[in-house]
């Protein structure tokens, strides 16, 4: 059979054969890829449908953080404290190394502090720009409302990489209370808007110029729409039924150049040994 089916013939059928189920596995890719996107979508949209909280009612100081809190968005009123800014570093946006900016935020209904991770820079020159440029609207008289995407405290960084004053590894809230002290929220926001907007992030890009930029929440695990992915492993059959048929027809075309014997040949009897 080997030898049938390497035949120029049948050598031609297999790099045919080999060619689409190729294009079949490349469109069974992109259909989970769609999956991936469109169940990812339908996370965002359901995410921003959910309304605004009020912060105080989603958690509380020292509380552990709720099991449905990851990116819901919350507000609270109070100001930001720009003398103890710190820098994740580490971190990365739009394909660029950076730092997290990151400033805690007094809670006015609680006086409690949550880190709010207020942008992105490429440069501690630039970090520094921002916390002088918060200071200096820090001294409005009326307090911020601040919207943001919730997110839980990161693990800690301790035995990492040794990194300089200023800069941590991770949010860590436990570590951060030894630097902020008070009461603090087993949480951190990510800066979504402010009123009134004190100027300090910008758009998308804005850090390319030596500004800071807005982070986007991380996104959440979303899974796959069955729906493309039952498209994806259609075309995965088509590719898999393809090679199985040319493995039948080799087969079957071997079988009919095989010597077929005489009708009536069989074994014959030995004359002599009946005599």
């Amino acid at each position: 059979m080997l030898r049938t089916a390497l035949t120029p013939r049948w050598l031609v059928w297999l790099v045919v054969v080999l060619g689409l189920g190729a294009g079949f596995v490349w469109l069974g890719l992109w259909q989970m890829n769609v999956a991936r996107e469109d169940a990812a979508a339908e996370v965002l949209r359901e995410a921003a449908a959910r309304p605004v909280l009020e912060l105080t009612a989603t958690i509380q100081p020292h509380a552990a953080f709720p099991a449905d809190g990851s990116n819901q968005r919350v507000q609270a009123v109070g100001r930001f404290e720009p003398a103890r800014q710190v820098l994740v570093a580490d971190r990365r946006l739009a394909g660029a190394d950076g730092f997290w900016v990151v400033q805690p935020f007094v809670v006015q209904e609680t006086g409690a502090r949550i880190p709010v991770v207020r942008g992105f820079v490429r440069s501690l020159a630039a970090a520094d720009a921002v916390a002088a440029n918060s200071a200096a609207g820090s001294g409005a008289t009326e307090p911020l409302t601040l919207v943001g995407s919730l997110a839980p405290t990161e693990s800690s960084s301790a035995g990492k990489k040794r990194l300089p004053n200023g800069q941590i590894g991770s949010i860590d809230v436990g570590a951060l209370l030894n630097d902020w002290g008070g009461e603090v929220y087993n949480a951190f926001l990510f800066d979504i808007r402010e009123t009134p907007d004190q100027g300090v992030t910008g758009p998308t890009g804005a850090s390319a110029s030596g500004g800071m930029e807005r982070v986007p929440p991380p996104d959440l695990p979303s899974g796959l729409t069955l729906r493309n992915a039952a498209y994806a492993l259609q075309w995965w059959v088509f590719a898999a039924f393809g090679l199985w048929m040319w493995v039948k027809m080799v087969r079957d075309d071997y079988r009919r150049h095989q010597p077929v014997p005489p009708l009536g040949a069989g074994p014959t009897a030995d004359v002599g040994a009946t005599q």
